[in-house]
């Protein structure tokens, strides 16, 4: 098994669906995964949140418990998987979830930038309505002309109006068959009051998580990271490299679902020369995050947020407003800050459990709490973050 921990949302109903979250950049209940640098979380399992905990002194015992289910399943004949999930039910573990062989693979290709799917994004409107929100270039949705505010309608024949978007994703991506590119999906959709039906065949995407664009004749560069996938730290920092000089940045975190740690760090490291990051803690011992030297602490910053800004973004988001690096505009984000590692199992398949939580450099607890912007923006948060800077760029 890897090293990797992770920051991850209660997946057990929806093991598939959630896979598709930390590149989706889709939220309903909200999703992260993470990975720790060098010397980072052994496996061991911390507290989980919610009242029902699983305490530093057990955690140990709460992965034996749940590999030595899966492992007396296994050999009466049963359903090792079914059995490992109920000893996470039982342990109050609310983040822990197992996944197969096939899914957990899946997502952590997910988290190297690659994935199988048909190009979507999408998000589940207030009167259930499921929406595209973005469809990636070059992608099968995008060469059958499937645009952003197309509805989606049903999947295969099955409707999707009301579903969470993250079953629907996984739908889209063939998640519970472990479908891979070349599959068929078909799609019903609806513009306007035309309907149609589209057959796509799946394919390998990359995941494509920064993207930079400029802003008011080049004054402002707006860097969007929809999660922190393999790479994004670099890209960040590459993205603040080739900014115009004199240019302010608009760091746009809204939507993102988390990602590796490694990576946020990353890109925490493009706005700060060294220091403190963020703490957790493993059965109680505390460990520490820190940037590289050499980050871009000038240039003025702002950072937006929002209620799907989740684990690792806030994590960042944290970091840059604790160290009076950046203002935050937006709203109060999601607020996951605790830590899972993946365990394997018997079977092969992964269970992850809860190790832990983090805190911000001031020693902010954003679990269950958040973080709370400097500015509150909803819509118009984009203007407002160009008009901020234009303030700070007078500042002498």
């Amino acid at each position: 098994m890897s090293g990797r921990a992770l920051f991850c949302q209660p997946r057990r109903k929806c093991r598939g669906a959630a896979l598709t979250l930390v590149f989706a950049g889709v939220l309903v209940a909200g999703a992260a995964t993470g990975s720790f640098p060098e010397g980072g979380p052994s496996g061991q399992n911390g507290r989980s949140g919610r009242g029902n905990t699983v305490g530093a002194a057990g955690t140990a015992a709460h992965h034996e418990d749940v590999r030595r289910a899966a492992a007396e399943a296994m050999a009466d004949g049963k359903s090792p998987m079914e059995a490992a999930e109920r000893a996470v039910s039982r342990s109050g573990d609310r983040w822990g979830a197992v996944y197969s062989e096939g899914e957990y693979q899946e997502f952590q290709e997910a988290l190297d930038g690659e994935y199988t799917g048909v190009g979507l994004w999408a998000r589940r409107e207030r009167d259930g309505r499921i929406e595209v929100t973005r469809v990636r270039t070059g992608s099968p949705a995008a060469d059958a002309g499937i645009r952003r505010g197309d509805r989606l309608r049903s999947v295969d024949g099955g409707k999707v109006d009301g579903r969470p978007v993250t079953e629907v994703v996984s739908l889209l991506r063939g998640d519970a068959d472990d479908a891979p590119a070349g599959t068929t999906v078909t799609l019903g959709l609806q513009r306007g009051t035309r309907a149609w039906t589209l057959t796509l065949r799946r394919a390998r995407l990359s995941t494509d998580s920064v993207a930079a664009r400029g802003l008011a004749g080049g004054s402002v560069v707006v860097i969007r990271v929809d999660a922190f996938t393999k790479g994004s730290g670099d890209a960040v920092r590459t993205a603040v490299r080739e900014a115009p000089a004199a240019a302010g940045i608009v760091l746009d975190l809204r939507g993102n679902s988390g990602g590796l740690v490694t990576e946020a760090v990353g890109a925490a490291s493009a706005f700060l020369d060294g220091g403190l990051v963020a703490t957790y803690d493993v059965d109680g011992a505390q460990r520490a995050l820190h940037a590289a030297r050499g980050g871009d602490t000038d240039r003025p910053l702002v950072a937006l947020v929002d209620g799907g800004t989740m684990s690792a973004a806030e994590m960042l988001t944290g970091a840059l407003q604790d160290r009076g690096r950046a203002v935050v505009i937006g709203s109060r984000t999601f607020g996951k800050g605790s830590v899972q590692m993946p365990t394997a199992l018997p079977d092969g398949s992964v269970a992850e459990l809860t190790v832990g939580h983090y805190r911000t450099p001031s020693g902010h607890v954003v679990d269950r709490r958040g973080i709370t912007p400097d500015l509150e923006a909803g819509a118009g948060a984009l203007a407002r973050a160009e008009t901020v800077l234009a303030g700070l760029g007078d500042q002498p």
